[in-house]
Protein backbone atom coordinates (compact mmCIF):
# COMPACT_ATOMS: atom_id res chain seq x y z
CA UNK A 1 0.00 0.00 0.00
CA UNK A 2 1.20 3.26 -0.95
CA UNK A 3 1.68 6.24 1.97
CA UNK A 4 -0.43 9.46 1.88
CA UNK A 5 -0.14 12.11 -1.10
CA UNK A 6 1.51 14.61 1.32
CA UNK A 7 4.61 12.00 2.32
CA UNK A 8 4.90 10.97 -1.33
CA UNK A 9 5.92 14.53 -2.27
CA UNK A 10 8.03 14.52 0.92
CA UNK A 11 9.77 11.71 -0.83
CA UNK A 12 9.85 12.53 -4.12
CA UNK A 13 11.61 15.43 -2.87
CA UNK A 14 14.98 14.10 -1.65
CA UNK A 15 17.80 13.64 -2.76
CA UNK A 16 20.59 11.32 -1.45
CA UNK A 17 23.92 11.24 -2.94
CA UNK A 18 27.82 11.17 -2.12
CA UNK A 19 31.05 12.68 -3.38
CA UNK A 20 34.18 10.37 -3.82
CA UNK A 21 37.72 11.08 -5.23
CA UNK A 22 41.47 10.49 -4.83
CA UNK A 23 42.87 12.43 -1.80
CA UNK A 24 43.55 15.61 -1.81
CA UNK A 25 41.32 16.43 -5.01
CA UNK A 26 39.12 19.06 -3.02
CA UNK A 27 36.64 16.68 -1.70
CA UNK A 28 36.22 18.53 1.53
CA UNK A 29 36.43 22.08 0.50
CA UNK A 30 33.67 21.59 -2.52
CA UNK A 31 31.34 20.11 0.53
CA UNK A 32 31.56 22.97 1.99
CA UNK A 33 31.12 24.97 -0.78
CA UNK A 34 27.83 23.22 -1.20
CA UNK A 35 27.15 23.49 2.04
CA UNK A 36 27.76 27.43 1.86
CA UNK A 37 25.17 27.41 -1.09
CA UNK A 38 22.54 25.66 0.77
CA UNK A 39 22.51 28.34 3.45
CA UNK A 40 23.61 25.93 6.20
CA UNK A 41 26.95 27.75 6.96
CA UNK A 42 28.16 31.49 6.30
CA UNK A 43 31.52 31.38 6.21
CA UNK A 44 33.55 28.40 4.71
CA UNK A 45 36.60 27.43 6.26
CA UNK A 46 39.53 25.60 4.05
CA UNK A 47 41.33 22.67 4.90
CA UNK A 48 44.95 24.47 5.85
CA UNK A 49 45.89 21.41 7.95
CA UNK A 50 47.62 21.06 11.27
CA UNK A 51 48.20 25.25 11.49
CA UNK A 52 45.02 26.21 10.09
CA UNK A 53 43.22 28.56 12.44
CA UNK A 54 39.50 27.68 10.73
CA UNK A 55 38.21 23.48 10.71
CA UNK A 56 36.12 22.32 7.82
CA UNK A 57 32.16 21.71 8.94
CA UNK A 58 32.55 18.42 7.72
CA UNK A 59 35.65 16.66 9.74
CA UNK A 60 34.61 16.67 12.80
CA UNK A 61 37.13 14.20 14.41
CA UNK A 62 39.93 15.92 16.39
CA UNK A 63 42.49 14.06 14.07
CA UNK A 64 40.97 15.18 10.80
CA UNK A 65 41.09 18.20 12.08
CA UNK A 66 44.30 18.05 12.93
CA UNK A 67 45.65 16.33 9.43
CA UNK A 68 43.60 18.30 6.82
CA UNK A 69 41.51 15.10 5.69
CA UNK A 70 38.83 12.87 6.33
CA UNK A 71 38.75 9.66 7.57
CA UNK A 72 35.07 9.43 8.46
CA UNK A 73 32.06 9.98 6.67
CA UNK A 74 30.14 12.66 7.36
CA UNK A 75 25.99 13.30 6.59
CA UNK A 76 25.09 16.68 6.00
CA UNK A 77 21.46 18.21 5.12
CA UNK A 78 19.77 21.06 3.40
CA UNK A 79 17.33 22.06 1.25
CA UNK A 80 18.45 23.86 -1.99
CA UNK A 81 15.35 24.85 -4.58
CA UNK A 82 12.54 23.26 -3.24
CA UNK A 83 14.87 19.68 -2.33
CA UNK A 84 16.24 18.43 0.54
CA UNK A 85 19.43 17.26 -0.07
CA UNK A 86 21.08 14.89 1.79
CA UNK A 87 24.86 14.71 1.16
CA UNK A 88 27.61 12.25 2.38
CA UNK A 89 31.21 13.61 2.55
CA UNK A 90 33.26 9.96 2.33
CA UNK A 91 37.20 9.92 3.37
CA UNK A 92 39.26 9.75 0.35
CA UNK A 93 41.84 7.92 1.38
CA UNK A 94 42.50 4.19 0.27
CA UNK A 95 42.67 2.34 4.10
CA UNK A 96 39.25 3.60 4.43
CA UNK A 97 37.94 2.29 1.58
CA UNK A 98 35.21 -0.02 3.19
CA UNK A 99 33.87 3.15 5.35
CA UNK A 100 33.21 4.42 1.73
CA UNK A 101 31.59 1.37 -0.37
CA UNK A 102 29.61 1.37 3.08
CA UNK A 103 28.16 5.04 1.94
CA UNK A 104 28.02 4.24 -1.82
CA UNK A 105 25.07 1.41 -0.19
CA UNK A 106 23.40 4.26 0.71
CA UNK A 107 22.92 6.80 -1.70
CA UNK A 108 21.08 7.48 -5.17
CA UNK A 109 23.82 8.95 -6.84
CA UNK A 110 27.46 10.21 -6.54
CA UNK A 111 29.93 13.10 -7.86
CA UNK A 112 32.97 11.91 -8.37
CA UNK A 113 35.40 14.77 -8.27
CA UNK A 114 38.34 14.96 -10.35
CA UNK A 115 41.99 17.32 -10.07
CA UNK A 116 42.49 18.80 -13.57
CA UNK A 117 45.99 18.50 -12.99
CA UNK A 118 46.33 14.77 -12.12
CA UNK A 119 42.92 13.63 -14.13
CA UNK A 120 41.92 10.09 -13.13
CA UNK A 121 43.65 8.55 -10.16
CA UNK A 122 43.76 5.27 -8.92
CA UNK A 123 41.55 5.87 -5.88
CA UNK A 124 38.90 7.32 -8.46
CA UNK A 125 39.35 4.33 -10.55
CA UNK A 126 38.67 2.19 -7.61
CA UNK A 127 35.77 4.31 -5.93
CA UNK A 128 33.67 4.60 -10.14
CA UNK A 129 33.82 0.61 -10.29
CA UNK A 130 31.92 0.62 -7.13
CA UNK A 131 29.65 2.64 -8.08
CA UNK A 132 29.16 1.34 -11.52
CA UNK A 133 28.50 -2.47 -10.19
CA UNK A 134 26.15 -0.59 -7.83
CA UNK A 135 24.44 1.13 -10.62
CA UNK A 136 24.89 4.58 -8.99
CA UNK A 137 24.34 7.62 -11.63
CA UNK A 138 27.64 10.02 -11.70
CA UNK A 139 28.15 13.29 -12.08
CA UNK A 140 31.16 14.71 -12.67
CA UNK A 141 33.28 17.80 -11.47
CA UNK A 142 36.66 18.68 -12.41
CA UNK A 143 37.97 20.77 -9.64
CA UNK A 144 41.03 23.49 -9.63
CA UNK A 145 40.32 24.97 -12.33
CA UNK A 146 42.39 27.84 -11.06
CA UNK A 147 45.48 25.69 -11.26
CA UNK A 148 47.32 24.49 -14.37
CA UNK A 149 46.52 20.98 -15.36
CA UNK A 150 45.03 19.19 -18.34
CA UNK A 151 43.23 20.73 -21.22
CA UNK A 152 40.11 19.60 -21.26
CA UNK A 153 39.63 17.82 -24.69
CA UNK A 154 42.66 15.48 -22.97
CA UNK A 155 41.07 14.95 -19.46
CA UNK A 156 37.65 14.29 -20.99
CA UNK A 157 39.53 11.70 -23.17
CA UNK A 158 41.26 10.46 -20.02
CA UNK A 159 38.29 9.75 -18.02
CA UNK A 160 36.26 8.18 -21.03
CA UNK A 161 39.76 5.69 -21.74
CA UNK A 162 40.20 5.23 -18.69
CA UNK A 163 36.58 4.63 -16.86
CA UNK A 164 35.37 3.26 -20.02
CA UNK A 165 32.09 5.39 -19.42
CA UNK A 166 31.36 8.16 -21.92
CA UNK A 167 31.28 11.92 -20.37
CA UNK A 168 29.08 14.65 -21.51
CA UNK A 169 30.22 18.09 -21.08
CA UNK A 170 27.38 20.28 -19.14
CA UNK A 171 29.92 23.37 -18.60
CA UNK A 172 33.30 24.20 -20.02
CA UNK A 173 35.80 26.00 -19.16
CA UNK A 174 37.01 29.69 -20.22
CA UNK A 175 41.11 28.93 -19.87
CA UNK A 176 42.79 27.35 -17.31
CA UNK A 177 45.39 28.24 -14.40
CA UNK A 178 46.02 31.46 -14.01
CA UNK A 179 44.15 32.53 -17.34
CA UNK A 180 41.37 30.84 -16.05
CA UNK A 181 38.16 33.11 -16.09
CA UNK A 182 35.14 31.28 -15.88
CA UNK A 183 32.54 28.91 -18.20
CA UNK A 184 30.58 28.24 -20.62
CA UNK A 185 27.17 26.70 -19.64
CA UNK A 186 26.11 24.42 -22.71
CA UNK A 187 22.61 24.07 -21.24
CA UNK A 188 21.81 27.52 -20.25
CA UNK A 189 23.80 28.73 -23.44
CA UNK A 190 25.52 31.12 -20.40
CA UNK A 191 28.58 32.95 -20.31
CA UNK A 192 29.96 33.10 -16.93
CA UNK A 193 32.46 34.86 -16.14
CA UNK A 194 34.54 35.72 -12.57
CA UNK A 195 37.91 37.78 -11.28
CA UNK A 196 40.05 35.19 -9.42
CA UNK A 197 41.69 38.28 -7.25
CA UNK A 198 38.05 38.87 -5.99
CA UNK A 199 37.04 39.44 -2.60
CA UNK A 200 33.22 37.74 -2.86
CA UNK A 201 31.67 35.83 -5.36
CA UNK A 202 31.03 38.06 -7.41
CA UNK A 203 30.16 36.95 -11.14
CA UNK A 204 29.17 38.02 -14.53
CA UNK A 205 26.35 36.84 -16.73
CA UNK A 206 25.77 36.90 -20.54
CA UNK A 207 23.75 35.51 -22.74
CA UNK A 208 25.95 33.34 -25.56
CA UNK A 209 25.93 34.63 -28.86
CA UNK A 210 27.76 31.55 -30.56
CA UNK A 211 31.34 31.44 -31.25
CA UNK A 212 32.04 34.46 -32.38
CA UNK A 213 30.73 36.08 -29.28
CA UNK A 214 32.79 39.24 -28.41
CA UNK A 215 32.61 38.58 -25.03
CA UNK A 216 35.48 36.03 -25.12
CA UNK A 217 37.59 38.95 -26.82
CA UNK A 218 36.55 41.09 -23.81
CA UNK A 219 37.46 38.81 -21.56
CA UNK A 220 40.09 36.18 -22.57
CA UNK A 221 43.24 36.51 -24.19
CA UNK A 222 43.43 36.23 -27.75
CA UNK A 223 45.14 32.40 -27.50
CA UNK A 224 43.11 31.75 -24.94
CA UNK A 225 40.27 33.08 -26.93
CA UNK A 226 40.75 31.27 -30.24
CA UNK A 227 41.62 27.54 -27.76
CA UNK A 228 37.88 27.98 -26.20
CA UNK A 229 36.51 28.80 -29.60
CA UNK A 230 38.23 25.95 -31.31
CA UNK A 231 36.80 23.34 -28.57
CA UNK A 232 33.67 24.53 -28.62
CA UNK A 233 32.92 24.14 -31.71
CA UNK A 234 34.34 20.93 -32.12
CA UNK A 235 32.21 19.61 -28.46
CA UNK A 236 29.06 21.10 -30.14
CA UNK A 237 29.02 19.76 -33.90
CA UNK A 238 29.92 15.98 -32.21
CA UNK A 239 27.69 15.71 -29.05
CA UNK A 240 24.11 15.10 -29.27
CA UNK A 241 21.17 16.78 -26.53
CA UNK A 242 22.05 15.44 -23.29
CA UNK A 243 20.49 12.15 -22.07
CA UNK A 244 18.95 11.80 -18.93
CA UNK A 245 17.90 8.43 -19.63
CA UNK A 246 21.68 7.14 -20.41
CA UNK A 247 22.86 9.12 -17.33
CA UNK A 248 20.48 7.49 -15.13
CA UNK A 249 21.27 4.07 -16.01
CA UNK A 250 25.50 4.95 -15.42
CA UNK A 251 26.21 4.92 -19.23
CA UNK A 252 27.35 8.84 -19.14
CA UNK A 253 28.56 11.49 -16.90
CA UNK A 254 27.45 15.18 -17.15
CA UNK A 255 30.85 17.11 -16.55
CA UNK A 256 31.04 20.64 -15.00
CA UNK A 257 34.40 22.27 -14.55
CA UNK A 258 35.18 24.89 -11.55
CA UNK A 259 37.16 25.50 -8.72
CA UNK A 260 35.71 24.59 -5.29
CA UNK A 261 38.10 27.03 -3.66
CA UNK A 262 37.51 29.86 -5.30
CA UNK A 263 34.02 29.05 -5.06
CA UNK A 264 33.23 29.03 -8.85
CA UNK A 265 31.41 26.45 -10.43
CA UNK A 266 30.02 25.02 -7.54
CA UNK A 267 26.17 26.42 -8.00
CA UNK A 268 26.11 25.75 -11.52
CA UNK A 269 26.94 21.99 -10.55
CA UNK A 270 24.23 22.28 -7.81
CA UNK A 271 21.95 23.51 -9.86
CA UNK A 272 22.32 21.00 -12.98
CA UNK A 273 22.30 18.38 -10.13
CA UNK A 274 18.96 19.44 -8.56
CA UNK A 275 17.36 19.44 -12.21
CA UNK A 276 18.93 15.70 -12.67
CA UNK A 277 19.58 13.83 -9.74
CA UNK A 278 17.26 10.89 -9.28
CA UNK A 279 15.17 11.32 -6.17
CA UNK A 280 15.08 7.74 -3.85
CA UNK A 281 14.95 4.57 -5.69
CA UNK A 282 13.37 0.83 -5.27
CA UNK A 283 15.65 -0.64 -3.06
CA UNK A 284 16.82 -4.42 -3.90
CA UNK A 285 15.37 -6.99 -0.82
CA UNK A 286 16.98 -10.54 -0.74
CA UNK A 287 14.20 -12.21 -1.79
CA UNK A 288 14.61 -10.61 -5.29
CA UNK A 289 11.75 -8.40 -5.17
CA UNK A 290 11.87 -4.80 -4.58
CA UNK A 291 10.60 -2.53 -2.14
CA UNK A 292 9.33 0.96 -3.40
CA UNK A 293 10.20 4.17 -1.41
CA UNK A 294 6.79 5.34 -1.44
CA UNK A 295 5.55 2.30 0.14
CA UNK A 296 3.52 2.77 3.65
CA UNK A 297 5.63 0.05 5.57
CA UNK A 298 8.62 2.14 7.05
CA UNK A 299 12.12 0.33 6.46
CA UNK A 300 15.72 1.25 6.66
CA UNK A 301 19.28 -0.09 7.17
CA UNK A 302 22.04 0.16 9.22
CA UNK A 303 25.66 1.70 7.26
CA UNK A 304 27.08 3.43 9.51
CA UNK A 305 27.75 3.24 13.46
CA UNK A 306 29.89 5.86 15.26
CA UNK A 307 30.94 6.19 18.62
CA UNK A 308 31.74 8.89 20.47
CA UNK A 309 30.34 11.75 18.40
CA UNK A 310 29.68 13.51 21.37
CA UNK A 311 32.29 12.24 24.40
CA UNK A 312 30.78 13.85 26.87
CA UNK A 313 27.89 11.74 26.88
CA UNK A 314 29.74 8.78 25.60
CA UNK A 315 27.22 8.20 22.86
CA UNK A 316 27.05 5.64 20.19
CA UNK A 317 25.06 6.63 17.00
CA UNK A 318 23.20 4.24 14.32
CA UNK A 319 23.21 5.69 10.73
CA UNK A 320 19.97 4.49 9.09
CA UNK A 321 19.12 4.85 5.22
CA UNK A 322 16.01 5.05 5.20
CA UNK A 323 14.67 2.70 2.22
CA UNK A 324 10.57 3.63 2.10
CA UNK A 325 8.12 5.02 4.19
CA UNK A 326 7.79 7.90 6.92
CA UNK A 327 10.15 8.05 10.43
CA UNK A 328 8.68 9.55 13.08
CA UNK A 329 10.49 10.05 16.63
CA UNK A 330 9.47 7.26 18.98
CA UNK A 331 7.77 4.69 16.56
CA UNK A 332 8.05 0.84 17.02
CA UNK A 333 10.05 -1.04 14.87
CA UNK A 334 11.11 -5.03 14.25
CA UNK A 335 14.64 -5.14 14.58
CA UNK A 336 14.86 -8.21 11.88
CA UNK A 337 18.18 -9.97 13.01
CA UNK A 338 17.17 -9.98 16.62
CA UNK A 339 13.87 -10.31 15.89
CA UNK A 340 13.12 -8.08 19.15
CA UNK A 341 10.79 -4.62 18.63
CA UNK A 342 12.50 -1.73 19.63
CA UNK A 343 11.85 2.16 20.17
CA UNK A 344 13.26 4.65 17.81
CA UNK A 345 13.22 7.16 20.62
CA UNK A 346 16.12 9.32 20.07
CA UNK A 347 16.78 10.60 16.61
CA UNK A 348 19.01 13.43 14.74
CA UNK A 349 19.99 14.99 11.40
CA UNK A 350 23.53 16.27 11.16
CA UNK A 351 25.79 18.40 9.79
CA UNK A 352 28.78 16.71 10.88
CA UNK A 353 29.23 16.34 14.46
CA UNK A 354 26.34 19.40 14.91
CA UNK A 355 23.08 17.68 15.47
CA UNK A 356 19.29 18.23 15.56
CA UNK A 357 16.66 16.42 17.26
CA UNK A 358 14.27 15.02 14.05
CA UNK A 359 10.58 14.16 14.76
CA UNK A 360 10.17 13.15 11.18
CA UNK A 361 11.96 12.17 8.42
CA UNK A 362 11.07 10.30 4.64
CA UNK A 363 12.50 7.71 2.15
CA UNK A 364 16.09 9.11 1.05
CA UNK A 365 17.03 10.56 4.55
CA UNK A 366 19.91 9.29 6.48
CA UNK A 367 18.92 9.81 10.22
CA UNK A 368 21.10 8.91 13.41
CA UNK A 369 19.63 6.69 15.85
CA UNK A 370 20.78 7.00 19.37
CA UNK A 371 22.32 2.89 20.09
CA UNK A 372 22.40 1.27 23.27
CA UNK A 373 24.49 -1.70 21.30
CA UNK A 374 21.21 -3.33 19.48
CA UNK A 375 22.51 -2.56 16.10
CA UNK A 376 25.59 -3.29 13.69
CA UNK A 377 26.55 -2.65 10.38
CA UNK A 378 24.13 -3.89 7.74
CA UNK A 379 20.35 -4.11 10.12
CA UNK A 380 17.71 -4.01 8.66
CA UNK A 381 14.19 -2.54 10.38
CA UNK A 382 10.79 -2.65 9.18
CA UNK A 383 7.31 -1.63 10.71
CA UNK A 384 5.60 -4.56 9.06
CA UNK A 385 6.86 -8.32 7.40
CA UNK A 386 10.21 -9.73 7.01
CA UNK A 387 12.20 -6.95 5.32
CA UNK A 388 16.20 -8.23 4.57
CA UNK A 389 18.34 -5.76 2.28
CA UNK A 390 20.89 -6.91 0.74
CA UNK A 391 24.49 -7.70 3.22
CA UNK A 392 27.10 -5.15 3.31
CA UNK A 393 30.33 -6.88 2.64
CA UNK A 394 33.34 -6.99 5.16
CA UNK A 395 36.85 -7.10 3.63
CA UNK A 396 39.74 -8.96 4.48
CA UNK A 397 42.57 -6.67 6.40
CA UNK A 398 46.02 -6.76 5.65
CA UNK A 399 47.80 -5.30 8.69
CA UNK A 400 47.74 -6.88 11.95
CA UNK A 401 48.55 -5.92 15.62
CA UNK A 402 47.99 -6.61 19.46
CA UNK A 403 47.79 -3.73 21.68
CA UNK A 404 49.08 -4.04 25.29
CA UNK A 405 48.38 -0.97 28.48
CA UNK A 406 50.44 -0.21 30.73
CA UNK A 407 48.08 -0.20 33.34
CA UNK A 408 46.95 -3.45 33.87
CA UNK A 409 43.21 -2.10 35.89
CA UNK A 410 42.86 -1.02 32.25
CA UNK A 411 42.70 -4.02 30.41
CA UNK A 412 39.05 -4.14 30.42
CA UNK A 413 38.64 -0.81 28.83
CA UNK A 414 40.88 -1.12 26.24
CA UNK A 415 38.82 -4.68 25.49
CA UNK A 416 35.40 -2.62 25.46
CA UNK A 417 37.00 0.37 23.28
CA UNK A 418 38.28 -2.40 20.89
CA UNK A 419 34.67 -3.30 21.01
CA UNK A 420 33.42 -0.22 20.13
CA UNK A 421 35.44 0.44 17.31
CA UNK A 422 35.47 -3.24 15.78
CA UNK A 423 31.30 -2.56 15.61
CA UNK A 424 31.92 1.05 13.97
CA UNK A 425 33.65 -1.04 11.12
CA UNK A 426 37.00 0.94 11.93
CA UNK A 427 38.88 -2.23 12.90
CA UNK A 428 38.28 -5.86 12.47
CA UNK A 429 38.91 -7.94 15.49
CA UNK A 430 40.38 -11.93 15.88
CA UNK A 431 40.43 -14.07 18.86
CA UNK A 432 42.15 -17.32 19.39
CA UNK A 433 39.22 -19.47 20.65
CA UNK A 434 41.71 -20.75 23.50
CA UNK A 435 42.54 -17.43 24.90
CA UNK A 436 39.52 -14.82 24.43
CA UNK A 437 38.77 -11.62 24.11
CA UNK A 438 41.51 -10.99 26.61
CA UNK A 439 44.65 -10.91 23.95
CA UNK A 440 42.57 -10.23 20.59
CA UNK A 441 44.43 -9.19 17.46
CA UNK A 442 43.68 -6.33 15.33
CA UNK A 443 43.42 -6.69 11.63
CA UNK A 444 43.36 -3.38 9.52
CA UNK A 445 43.60 -2.54 6.12
CA UNK A 446 46.15 0.35 6.27
CA UNK A 447 48.83 1.59 8.13
CA UNK A 448 46.67 5.54 8.74
CA UNK A 449 43.96 3.18 10.36
CA UNK A 450 46.44 2.27 12.80
CA UNK A 451 47.52 5.50 13.54
CA UNK A 452 43.52 6.60 13.97
CA UNK A 453 43.39 3.92 15.88
CA UNK A 454 45.54 4.63 18.39
CA UNK A 455 44.44 8.75 18.90
CA UNK A 456 40.80 7.53 19.22
CA UNK A 457 41.74 5.29 22.47
CA UNK A 458 44.11 8.46 23.38
CA UNK A 459 41.34 11.01 22.97
CA UNK A 460 38.13 9.18 23.67
CA UNK A 461 38.97 6.42 25.84
CA UNK A 462 42.43 8.05 27.80
CA UNK A 463 44.19 4.78 27.22
CA UNK A 464 47.77 5.12 26.34
CA UNK A 465 48.78 1.96 24.29
CA UNK A 466 51.85 0.05 22.66
CA UNK A 467 51.33 -1.37 19.04
CA UNK A 468 53.08 -4.71 18.78
CA UNK A 469 53.17 -5.84 15.23
CA UNK A 470 52.15 -9.12 13.55
CA UNK A 471 54.51 -10.74 10.60
CA UNK A 472 50.29 -11.85 8.73
CA UNK A 473 49.59 -10.08 5.80
CA UNK A 474 47.00 -12.49 4.60
CA UNK A 475 42.98 -13.17 6.35
CA UNK A 476 40.45 -14.88 4.86
CA UNK A 477 37.55 -17.18 5.60
CA UNK A 478 37.36 -20.83 4.87
CA UNK A 479 33.89 -21.62 2.85
CA UNK A 480 32.60 -25.29 2.74
CA UNK A 481 30.88 -26.44 -1.32
CA UNK A 482 28.00 -24.82 0.40
CA UNK A 483 29.43 -21.71 0.99
CA UNK A 484 29.54 -22.46 4.78
CA UNK A 485 31.55 -21.54 7.60
CA UNK A 486 34.36 -24.52 8.14
CA UNK A 487 37.14 -24.90 10.86
CA UNK A 488 38.08 -28.46 9.32
CA UNK A 489 41.35 -27.96 7.38
CA UNK A 490 44.28 -29.86 6.78
CA UNK A 491 47.82 -28.73 7.12
CA UNK A 492 47.75 -27.58 10.38
CA UNK A 493 46.79 -24.10 10.76
CA UNK A 494 45.90 -22.23 13.38
CA UNK A 495 42.20 -20.76 13.11
CA UNK A 496 41.07 -17.66 14.58
CA UNK A 497 37.66 -16.44 14.85
CA UNK A 498 35.56 -13.04 14.31
CA UNK A 499 33.54 -11.44 16.29
CA UNK A 500 30.84 -13.14 14.98
CA UNK A 501 31.80 -16.96 15.32
CA UNK A 502 33.34 -17.08 12.20
CA UNK A 503 36.63 -19.33 11.73
CA UNK A 504 39.72 -17.59 10.16
CA UNK A 505 42.91 -17.92 9.12
CA UNK A 506 45.59 -15.65 9.53
CA UNK A 507 48.60 -16.23 6.81
CA UNK A 508 52.36 -14.47 6.86
CA UNK A 509 51.99 -14.48 2.90
CA UNK A 510 50.56 -15.42 -0.57
CA UNK A 511 52.78 -18.34 -0.54
CA UNK A 512 50.86 -20.03 2.79
CA UNK A 513 47.33 -19.46 1.31
CA UNK A 514 48.38 -20.82 -1.94
CA UNK A 515 49.59 -23.89 0.23
CA UNK A 516 46.13 -23.96 2.26
CA UNK A 517 44.51 -24.01 -1.17
CA UNK A 518 46.63 -27.15 -2.32
CA UNK A 519 45.87 -28.70 0.81
CA UNK A 520 42.02 -28.01 0.83
CA UNK A 521 40.88 -28.32 -2.72
CA UNK A 522 37.35 -28.59 -1.53
CA UNK A 523 37.22 -25.05 0.38
CA UNK A 524 37.12 -21.64 -0.42
CA UNK A 525 39.30 -19.37 1.13
CA UNK A 526 37.09 -15.89 0.56
CA UNK A 527 38.65 -12.28 1.14
CA UNK A 528 35.04 -10.64 2.08
CA UNK A 529 31.84 -11.99 3.70
CA UNK A 530 28.83 -10.38 4.56
CA UNK A 531 28.38 -8.50 8.39
CA UNK A 532 25.35 -9.92 9.19
CA UNK A 533 25.44 -12.37 12.64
Amino acid sequence: MLIDNSSQKEIQRRRTFAIISHPDAGKTTLTEKLLYHGGVIHETGEVKGKSGTKAVTSDWMELERQKGISITSSVMTFDFEGLRVNLLDTPGHKDFSEDTYRVLMAVDSACMLIDVAKGVEERTKKLYEVCRYRQVPIFTFVNKLDREGKDPLTLIDEIEKTLGMQCYPVTWPLGIGQRFKGIYNRITQELMFYDQRREGDETVKFAFQGIQDPRLDEFLDVETAQQVRDELELIESALPPFDVGAFLSGEISPVTFGSAKQNFGVDTFLHFFCSYAPGPQPRRKKTGDEMDPLDNNFTGFVFKIQANMDRRHRDRVAFLRICSGKFERGMKVQHMRSKKELRLAYSNQFVAAERATVDVAYAGDIVGVNDTGNFAIGDCVAVSGQVHYEDIPKFAPELFTKLTVGDALKRTKLQEALKHLSEEGAIQLFVDPFVGMQDPIIGAVGELQFEVLVHRLQDEYNLEVRMNRLPYSVARWPRDKEGKPTDQLKGGFQIFRDMNEHPVILLNQEWDLNWAKRENPDVEFVSSISRAR
